[in-house]
C-alpha cells in the first residue's frame, strides 16, 4: 500500500542559488538529474536496467552543468530525476501531459509503457518534495521583482533528436533549438534576444515543446514583471546521443551563448 512507502528526506535535492540582489535572471534546470533515492526503487515496476534506459532517453543531459557554469545569474537546479517528481508539471488536471501518464508524478514512460503503479506516487513525500520545489522558485522569483521590479526565467532543457512515443507534438519540426514561449510570458523581445544569442543554431518556436514553466502564483496571475523562455536543446548539437558523451566545442558553444543571453538581459534588455 502507499502509506507503506519509506519516509525519506527529499526536500534537499536542489540547488538554489540566490543573486536576485545583482540580476533579474533565473537559470532553471528542471530534468538534468539521473538521481532516484535508493528507498525509493522498490516502488518501479521495472527492473533497474529499464530504468537506467529510461534515463539516457529522458534526462536533460548535462543542462544542470551547463547552467551552474553561468555568471552573473540566480538558479535553480534540481538533483531529483523527473522519474521520481516533475516539477514542472501543472499540479492539477490542466496539466496535458496526464494524457500519457507523466503528470507531476509519471506512472508511465518514454513508451507509454507502465513504470510505477498510480498507489506509488500518492506518497506525501513526493507530493511534499514538488511544493517545497515550487515555494523555493516562488519566492526566488518574488525577491527578483521585488529588487529589480522584474524577473526574467530561463528554462534550460533538452531534447532528443528524433521523436520518442511519448511526445504529444511529435509531427511538429525538430531545430536545434526549440524556443519555447508562453502568450502571456514571453515577448518578442526575448525571443529576438535567444535568436541574437544562439544565432548559430536552427531555431524554432514552441515545436515540438511547447511554453515555458512560470510559477503558480505569477502564471495565474499573469503577471507581465515575470517573463520566461524555454531553451529546448537538440541533443545532438552537444552531445552523442547513444553513449551520453558531451561534445566539448559543442558544450562550450552553449555556454558561450547562454552567457550572452544573461549578460544581454542583465543589461536591461526588456525594460
Amino acid at each position: 500500500m502507499a502509506g507503506a512507502l519509506p519516509e525519506i528526506d527529499l526536500k534537499r535535492l536542489f540547488t538554489l542559488e540566490d543573486n536576485s540582489s545583482i540580476s533579474p535572471v533565473i537559470l532553471h534546470a528542471p530534468h538534468g538529474s539521473r538521481f532516484i533515492p535508493e528507498e525509493l526503487k522498490a516502488t518501479y515496476a521495472i527492473t533497474a536496467s529499464a530504468i537506467e534506459a529510461e534515463k539516457d532517453l529522458m534526462t536533460d543531459h548535462f543542462t544542470n552543468d551547463l547552467v551552474k557554469s553561468i555568471e552573473n545569474a540566480s538558479s535553480l537546479v534540481n538533483g531529483l530525476s523527473r522519474f521520481v517528481v516533475d516539477v514542472e508539471r501543472f499540479p492539477d488536471e490542466r496539466e496535458e501531459m496526464l494524457a500519457v501518464g507523466m503528470g507531476a508524478f509519471y506512472t508511465h514512460g518514454s513508451q507509454k509503457q507502465l513504470i510505477r503503479d498510480a498507489e506509488h506516487t500518492t506518497n506525501p513525500v513526493l507530493r511534499e518534495f514538488f511544493n517545497t520545489y515550487s515555494d523555493a522558485f516562488t519566492e526566488l522569483v518574488q525577491r527578483t521583482v521585488d529588487v529589480h521590479g522584474r524577473a526574467v526565467i530561463i528554462d534550460v532543457h533538452s531534447y532528443p533528436t528524433e521523436p520518442l512515443p511519448y511526445e504529444l507534438h511529435s509531427e511538429e519540426g525538430r531545430p536545434q533549438l526549440d524556443i519555447g514561449a508562453d502568450a502571456s510570458h514571453t515577448s518578442a523581445v526575448l525571443v529576438g534576444e535567444v535568436i541574437k544569442a544562439f544565432s548559430y543554431l536552427e531555431t524554432g518556436i514552441n515545436e515540438s515543446f511547447h511554453g515555458t514553466y512560470v510559477p503558480l502564483r505569477f502564471y495565474e496571475a499573469k503577471d507581465s514583471r515575470v517573463q520566461s523562455v524555454m531553451l529546448e536543446i537538440r541533443r545532438d548539437t552537444y552531445m552523442d546521443e547513444k553513449s551520453i558523451e558531451l561534445f566539448p566545442e559543442g558544450f562550450s558553444g552553449l555556454q558561450a551563448s547562454l552567457q550572452q543571453l544573461v549578460s544581454s538581459l542583465n543589461m536591461g534588455t526588456l525594460r
